[in-house]
């Protein structure tokens, strides 16, 4: 009896210690890995990727290593089962990465011009090549009827607005339609002659979405302004309204090399939330998170033009700086307008 009772006890102890030296662990560590999704893992983001590395680096001495992908799903992956520390993911990613492990949490968002999250909102975009455009309206109004039947693109089942946003839209818009009154979000994900769409592309990124449209695999796309902002300008029209033009620039980086000059048009435009960095709270302790929030919502990064870009630079940053735009903390329940989308 004496013997099993001293044997309980050593495995308490073990799990006890178990424990300590892994919240030690989490504290302790000597690099910290943030995880990107491919929409922002582009050589011409680098430099703003290595900027913010930079200054964690120096606010709290730990090595900060990038994780860039080709896949949504590698770094939602990535942040939930802890092999990265943080990543910077659309609303449905950070739903989905909370989903698989609810100790992912977010952290901060980039706010609008306002400076808070009033107005923290870009924009999901149905977009058509320029030639085509007239098929998409109704007299003066566009309306997206004809994107029946069309090849149509996305960017990923798991992003906010390459897919989350467009195919509840598209869903809400044909289900009040007789031949339609049963259509889902399901029916979308793959095209063929008995399909909504006759074939559905996949970008990987908003950018690779934008050049399946550009480049003719698709008649529609799916993607969001923020990002191919830096590889487009506006031609004509008003930015972020159905009627708006807009032309590949003369310079633009991969993808869109390929496509230069090429223009398309707006028929659909859809605020959505901004996108948050998010950390895996199993991997860092309070004191960490703490310093990376104070790091986060500083005026040292608000006011950085290498990830809060002046709106006449050329530089490729991350976010575009028009009046009092910075990153400020955000809470879960923020994001349930996008949970809302999935009920």
């Amino acid at each position: 009896m004496k013997r099993t009772l001293l044997f309980l006890l050593s495995i308490v102890m073990l799990v006890v210690f178990a424990g300590c030296s892994a919240s030690a662990g989490a504290g302790d560590k000597d690099s910290l890995t943030i995880a990107w999704l491919p929409n922002e893992s582009g050589t011409d983001l680098t430099e703003a990727r290595d900027e913010i590395g930079k200054i964690i680096e120096e606010k709290t001495g730990k090595r900060v290593e990038h994780k860039t992908t080709t896949d949504y799903i590698v770094a939602i992956e990535a942040v939930a089962n802890g092999n990265a520390d943080m990543a910077f993911l659309g609303a449905q990613g950070y739903i989905e990465a909370h989903n698989k492990n609810e100790k992912v949490l977010p952290l901060v968002v980039p706010t609008g011009a306002s400076g808070t999250l009033d107005d923290a909102v870009y924009y999901s975009w149905l977009a058509v090549n320029k030639d085509n455009v007239d098929e998409y309206k109704d007299g003066n109004e566009f309306v997206i009827d004809s994107i029946q039947g069309k090849k149509f693109s996305f960017v990923s089942n798991s992003s906010t607005s390459g897919f989350k946003v467009p195919s509840t839209g598209i869903v809400d818009y044909f289900s009040k339609m007789g031949e339609f009154k049963d259509l889902t979000a399901e029916d979308l994900l793959e095209g063929g002659e008995d399909k909504f769409f006759s074939e559905v592309l996949y970008g990987g990124s908003h950018q690779g979405s934008a050049v399946n449209l550009l480049s003719g695999k698709a008649d529609v796309a799916a993607f969001c302004d923020t990002c191919v902002n830096n590889y487009v300008e506006l031609a004509d029209g008003e930015e972020n309204r159905p009627g708006a033009v807009y032309k590949v620039k003369g310079d633009a980086a991969e993808p869109f090399n390929t496509v230069v000059g090429k223009e398309f048009s707006l028929i659909s435009v859809t605020p959505v939330l901004n996108a948050p960095f998010v950390y895996n709270s199993e991997t860092m302790n309070e004191e960490l998170k703490g310093q990376l929030l104070e790091i986060m919502t500083s005026d040292e990064i608000a006011n950085n033009e290498k990830i809060f870009v002046p709106e006449d630079s050329e530089f490729s940053g991350l976010f575009k700086k028009s009046a009092d735009e910075r990153l400020v903390e955000v809470e879960d329940a923020w994001f349930n307008p996008i949970r809302e989308l999935s009920k």
